[in-house]
């Protein structure tokens, strides 16, 4: 556990996500002793992970704000723990607000590095030594934020205050997702011990998120090493009608292991039944925005902007993905020839179906062990 002072006002408090329940019990105990201490009641703690009853027992006043591991908050999420912040701080000099997160750091790094910008827009000119106090702790303590994903939303957060991006509540409809080159996630054929077919390509299939919910599965393209790029073509699946997306998007491609993959690899989602009995899928790449960052009914991200893609190189250097949008659901202009030498299979697979998200524990509802959260479907998301 980590516990350090960002400004005089704003106190750090992270826990590594392997820490035993014992470990963390006694942390957070010495934590609350600590802080206690020094600040008597006059302090709060910001929860950026998900709840836990241990917490709520060692601290008086702890507030809930978490989201899930390795996404970027939704953007409505981040405007509230600013306010959140800046409200309690603002009432009481002698306040201390505490920023509480497990596993990742990038938590913390996001709500720091957006309350920064916050500050500067919207806070006091005597703020100035606390913003270069949290550019410090960034910069010494977190480092770069690991997906791209949380850069793009801390940009759009310092854009809505800036001016230069607003919010628009009219939807945008995606009519098709080209991924430009063929990741590697095809092993080689083997006989008799030597290869004899060059490893490349994949079977991927897309899904796609709207604030969580899934919305959209696409059927599982075989994609030969070597191709190009291939077009999944989103409205024609829909009798030519695209796709009608508001808010927070998260797009994620998978790969479709259709010979069980070595239990424990990191990328890799599987159900509940062992993976030497049912086969699995390995996630290509994420990513998230806002469809208030779409202006002109493109959207372009290089494999530098793609979350996990971004260090695994098995997808292309040059690699990138491009979403393509219409204003309104019908789809005027000629719908995309489909990919040549890139057949899809549409049958129905309980693999594809499984939905990372549906089943989150309800932010409201603390938990008392301290195992991941886990869908019905046996895909676990880390704490």
């Amino acid at each position: 556990m980590d516990l350090s002072y960002v400004t005089e006002r704003i106190i750090a408090l992270w826990v590594p996500g392997d820490v035993s329940p014992v470990s963390y019990r006694q942390g957070q105990q010495k934590a609350a002793h600590m802080l206690h201490t020094k600040h008597g009641n006059n302090y709060m703690v910001f929860n950026l992970s998900e709840p836990r009853r241990v917490t709520r027992s060692h601290h008086e006043r702890v507030r809930e704000l978490g989201w899930p591991s390795d996404l970027a908050p939704p953007l409505e999420r981040l405007c509230s723990v600013c306010k959140d912040i800046e409200s309690w701080l603002s009432e009481d000099s002698r306040r201390i607000a505490v920023i509480h997160a497990r596993g990742s750091k990038d938590r913390i790094g996001v709500v720091i590095a957006a309350y920064m910008h916050y500050s500067s827009i919207c806070g006091s000119a005597d703020q100035a030594l606390d913003r270069f106090a949290m550019s410090r702790y960034l910069e010494d303590k977190v480092g770069d934020l690991e997906q791209p994903s949380h850069k793009r939303y801390v940009e759009y957060f310092s854009g809505l205050l800036s001016g230069s991006i607003r919010i628009n509540s009219a939807p945008l409809y995606l009519t098709h997702v080209t991924v430009l080159g063929a990741p590697a996630f095809e092993p080689a054929e083997e006989r008799e011990g030597r290869a004899v077919e060059a490893a490349g390509g994949c079977r991927a299939f897309l899904k796609v998120y709207e604030g969580l919910i899934p919305v959209y599965t696409s059927g599982v393209y075989s994609v030969c090493g070597g191709t190009r790029q291939f077009t999944v073509n989103v409205a024609s699946e829909r009798q030519r009608r695209g796709l009608q997306l508001r808010g927070d998007i998260l797009l994620k491609c998978y790969h479709r292991h259709y010979n069980p993959v070595p239990t424990g690899s990191p990328s890799t989602h599987s159900p509940v039944i062992a993976a030497t009995e049912r086969p699995q899928r390995e996630l290509i790449f994420a990513c998230q925005f806002h469809t208030c960052a779409v202006t002109d009914y493109t959207l372009s991200f290089t494999r530098q902007e793609l979350d996990f893609a971004c260090s695994d190189l098995r997808f292309p250097l040059d690699g990138a993905v491009e979403l393509h949008f219409s204003a309104t659901p019908e789809i005027r202009l000629p719908s995309p020839a489909p990919t040549p030498a890139v057949p899809v299979d549409t049958t129905d697979d309980p693999v594809t179906r499984w939905d990372s998200y549906e089943n989150l524990v309800a932010l409201g509802s603390p938990l008392d062990g301290d195992t991941d959260i886990e869908d019905t479907n046996g895909e676990s998301i880390s704490a």
